[in-house]
This record gives structure tokens, C-alpha cells and sequence, in this order.
């Protein structure tokens, strides 16, 4: 079944049975108090909240439609050797490697396997059937099977949603494009990191360049026209 989503800059044809909701990074490290953003002094309560309430509707939505889930996860294994080691960038500056090795009482504690902070959060837990991924790099496509499944199972169009939107979203859904994907990021189903202004300036970058952009609103109820 096909169907239009009104987006920017264009309207687009998705075909319901190639598309995947994919759900970036939804994890107490970034959306709950004692989590990594909340240390860090990052955490934007009410803009989690707004994400979270959004991100359950397309959620539900999707697995209404039959539409794959996947759900993207932050991870790094309790020894870090898949951080990158001193030769990689990622170990210099992300900001949960960054945070342990800068202060030695918090080694362990941030996005580590099998961790509160690395889970996905209980509002959005996984349904049987979805997908979970974990990924060491902000991009979801780094060193992961997830351009194998979407491909094994004919994907073409993904509908991005998560934390955060100038960071983690903006950098799978840039590798999406680049795979050859159709990439369709719902602006309200996003939440960034720093000034408003890079929310904005992702969306300009995906509007322009790198896909489509449309509301939570515009694609439910593409999904479920009225009758």
C-alpha cells in the first residue's frame, strides 16, 4: 500500500510495506534524571517529555500499519573496545567516554551493556517483532548489521525519530541517504542538543539536501486517512 505524507520540501510516496520507523536513541541516558545528560547538565526535562509523548503515537501508529520498528541504541561493551581507543575521535569526544575518563568515580556508569543508563526507556520499551540495534558511533549504519536487515527485508523509505536531532539522528540519516534510502525525519519527534538553532539548522539540512521533513501530526494522519 502506498501512501502520501505532506513534508517539505515536497510531498513523498511512501510504500507502507518497504518502510521503517527507525527510533534513535531513546535511552535513560538521555532522557532521565541521573542518566548522562542529566550528569552532564544536558537534560531539557521538558523537551524529553514532548519527544517521548510524540514518539509514542508514530510508535504506535507504525505497529498499527504493520510498519518495522527499529530502535537504535548507544552502546559501549563494559571494557570499551569498541570506543575506538586513543587513535579514534569518537573516544576524545563523545560525551559518555568523555565524562568517565575525565572523572574516574563515573568509569562504568555511562552507556555501558546491560546498564540502567544504556537501556531504552520503559515508555518506549520494544514490542516482539521490533528491531534493536546497538551502535558505538553516532551513526546507526558504523560497524552495524542495520543496512543488511533493511536491505534483507527490501526497506527503502525510513521515517527518523529520537534524541538527538543535530547529533545521532542527523548523522544515521545523512549515512540513509548515502545507502541509497529514502530519509523522512519528523521534526516534532526530534529533540537536539545545544541551541535551538541546530534543530533548525538540521531540518534545513534535510529539507534541502538530504530528504524530507514532515510533523507527527502530517504522517499519522497520512496513515490513517479519514473515512
Amino acid at each position: 500500500m502506498e501512501v502520501v505524507v505532506p513534508a517539505e520540501p515536497e510531498p513523498i510516496k511512501l510504500d507502507i510495506k518497504r518502510t521503517a520507523l527507525i527510533v534513535v536513541d531513546m535511552q535513560n541516558a538521555f532522557c532521565k534524571k541521573e542518566g548522562l545528560f542529566d550528569v552532564l547538565g544536558a537534560l531539557n526535562e521538558a523537551k524529553v517529555k514532548r519527544v517521548i509523548k510524540v514518539d509514542k503515537q508514530l510508535i504506535n501508529v507504525s505497529h498499527h500499519r504493520g510498519i518495522k520498528v527499529v530502535y537504535l541504541r548507544m552502546t559501549y561493551s563494559a571494557d570499551l573496545s569498541d570506543a575506538g581507543g586513543i587513535e579514534s575521535p569518537n573516544y576524545w569526544k563523545e560525551k559518555g567516554l568523555a565524562a568517565m575518563r575525565e572523572n574516574p568515580e563515573l568509569k562504568g556508569r555511562f552507556l555501558i551493556n546491560g546498564t540502567w543508563d544504556w537501556e531504552i526507556i520503559d515508555e518506549l520499551k520494544p514490542q516482539q517483532g521490533d528491531t534493536v540495534i546497538n551502535k558505538s558511533r553516532y551513526s546507526g549504519f558504523v560497524n552495524t548489521g542495520l543496512d543488511e536487515i533493511l536491505k534483507t527485508q527490501n526497506i527503502k523509505y525510513l521515517i527518523f525519530l529520537g534524541l538527538v536531532t543535530n547529533v545521532c539522528v542527523e548523522s544515521t540519516l545523512r549515512d540513509a541517504y548515502f545507502h541509497e534510502y529514502f530519509p523522512v525525519l519528523v521534526s516534532d519527534g526530534c529533540g537536539n542538543l545545544g541551541p535551538e538553532f541546530t534543530q533548525q539548522a538540521t531540518i534545513w539540512n534535510v529539507t534541502e539536501v538530504f530528504g524530507w521533513v514532515t510533523t507527527s501530526r502530517d504522517f499519522i494522519q497520512a496513515l490513517n486517512p479519514p473515512r
